[in-house]
């Protein structure tokens, strides 16, 4: 591993390409480390933790938001987004851990929520205050009522955590909020709003950030052109680039403008885009004029399946390839059940083979895990394999924080102590995310596990002691100690962004090459098959002549 001195220079002299094959590590701050026993991280607890992300050999971390917010959404209710929420930190503290993170060698990316804003932002209450067709209430989008009395919301749209889309206010008028009721939805028609958040991306610019993960980058436009469509309409319109309300083709038009502020900086800041789109509209926001990135989220979605990850490698590099970006590879993140549980559990909600079975709004949803269920040997053996093969691939990875540790999801949470709305407003469906945000274990045994010294947040398992940074340092074998090997391979072996199929005899294996002479196998069933000769340099299992099965190998042949 290189010093410090010699990773800091890499930040300030590698070419704005970094981020094509970048190993992000995502962090949610309120669950990563508490530096003043208050049971919620903080920044300064982040930075604690400095030598241990380093040692991780990852080139970026995201921090999902830590902006002032009163937690209707776990902080994407934003109230001031040049601000820090007082449990969290300060500005200060901020420019001390990007300066640390940066010290050595590893880049920073936050998280910018363009779609809302929360109900106590200033511009907010100022709508509220100044009344129906005001200039503040043109920054969101408000609408009278339907009926005799305009009672009734202007619509029957539904919220994507349950409920109406809309909200009443004490002068009779409705807001839309696509999400929790506390997220009014801003209005990017406005020229105001535009201006706001290039002005935004410029301050934390200027403090060093080196990239923005956008939320929700497909619903900031909308065609509100009445009559409105009805819930149903909405569900069976195309989504094509001209549905009313998600994927509209003028989103391209709001990112040039944040490409331009992006290249304004040397080297230019990137984005990746979280947009929930067909593939074949991913271009929209991966191209070079536009954000540059986005997340592929077809194998976080996908079942355990060597046919299925084939197919979808191919899909992704293709479209990566027609946008001039590259895939942005993720199987884990703050709003999913965690992989390492997802593979080994039936969960209520989905078809036999895994696969999601609801919709809402025209998307799949992953529901909630029964932990009585779980087989949880199965669950980080497959996560381990599938792990092991996403970071072989060209591209960049996106790791999310426990994903190391093989942490499975936390189900048995009490309702009195869940936080996510979803939860509260669609329990009889899904159990909610907060059992992948709950506090990360870093000692066997103490106040939570290490993360603080008083509690934390959402309670943490027993079983957590096993999962611990502490215990898993010392074991060669554990999850923990694959990824550090496996990423410390990563930026010694990758040369460029090819990648080679090699046929198999069997259907249940997936072999590709890499430049530079190395491979990768990943056995995806359930039998063990012959190993290629070669030097193994990480595995994801143990292996001997043969490879066991739902287990993957980095070779040298």
């Amino acid at each position: 591993m290189q010093d410090i001195t010699d990773q800091a220079t890499l930040v300030s002299d590698q070419s704005a390409q970094w981020w094509r094959q970048a190993l992000v590590y995502q962090i949610y701050p309120r669950s990563f480390a508490d530096s003043n026993a208050d049971g919620i991280g903080d920044l300064r607890g982040i930075a604690s933790r400095l030598d241990y992300l380093s040692g991780l050999g990852i080139d970026a971390v995201w921090l999902s938001p830590f902006y002032p917010s009163a937690l209707a959404d776990g902080g994407y209710d934003v109230i001031d987004y040049r601000g820090i929420d007082p449990r969290i930190g300060t500005l200060d503290d901020f420019d001390e851990l990007a300066a640390g993170l940066h010290a050595r060698g590893i880049r920073i990316l936050i998280d910018i929520v363009p779609n809302h804003t929360s109900n106590l932002h200033d511009w907010f209450q100022q709508a509220i205050a100044a009344g129906p067709g005001s200039a503040e209430r043109e920054r969101y989008i408000f609408r009278d009522g339907t009926g005799p009395d305009g009672s009734e919301p202007p619509t029957d749209w539904v919220s994507i955590f349950g409920g109406s889309a809309w909200e009443q206010v004490a002068d009779g008028q409705w807001y839309l909020h696509t999400f929790a009721v506390e997220q009014p939805d801003l209005n990017w028609a406005s020229d105001e709003v535009r201006e706001e958040f290039l002005s935004i991306l410029r301050f934390w610019a200027d403090r060093g950030v080196d990239g923005f993960r956008v939320d929700a980058a497909h619903m900031l436009a909308k065609d509100l052109t009445e009559p409105l469509p009805t819930q149903a309409e909405l569900e069976a319109h195309p989504r094509d680039g001209s549905h009313p309300t998600w994927d509209r083709d003028e989103l391209q038009e709001i990112y040039a403008e944040w490409r331009g502020v992006f290249n304004s900086y040397d080297p230019p800041r990137t984005a990746v885009a979280e947009a929930a789109v067909h593939s074949s509209r991913v271009p929209l926001y991966a191209s070079p004029s536009t954000l540059g990135q986005s997340f592929f989220f077809d194998l976080q979605l996908a079942n355990y399946d060597a046919a299925t990850f084939h197919r979808i490698i191919d899909e992704c590099l293709g479209v990566a390839a027609v946008s001039g970006s590259s895939v942005t590879w993720v199987l884990n993140n703050h709003d999913t059940i965690r992989s390492a549980s997802r593979y080994g559990t039936p969960f209520p909600g989905t078809n036999p083979d895994g696969t999601p079975l609801r919709k809402h709004g025209g998307d799949w949803l992953m529901a909630g895990g029964d932990p009585v269920l779980i087989d949880a040997a199965t669950g980080l053996r497959r996560a381990r394999a599938a792990t092991l093969l996403l970071m072989a691939l060209p591209g960049s990875a996106y790791l999310y924080q426990g994903e190391e540790l093989g942490l499975q999801e936390v189900a048995e949470i009490p309702d009195s102590l869940r936080a996510d709305p979803s939860f509260f407003r669609n329990r009889e469906l899904e159990v909610g995310r907060d059992g992948c945000r709950v506090p990360l274990p870093w000692t066997r045994s103490g106040s939570s596990f290490g993360f603080g010294d008083d509690g934390s947040h959402l309670p943490q398992p027993l079983w957590f002691e096993h999962y611990s940074v502490e215990a898993e340092s010392e074991d060669p074998g554990s999850t923990l100690s694959m990824y550090r090997r496996a990423a410390q391979l990563r930026r010694e072996l990758q040369t460029d962004e090819s990648m080679v199929w090699i046929p198999t005899e069997y259907d249940e294996v997936l072999r590709f090459q890499r430049s530079g002479g190395w491979e990768v196998v990943s056995n995806f069933g359930k039998d063990p098959v012959q190993l290629p000769e070669g030097e193994i340099l990480v595995a994801s299992g143990p292996w001997g002549d043969e490879l066991p099965g739902e287990t993957t190998v980095w070779l040298r042949v």
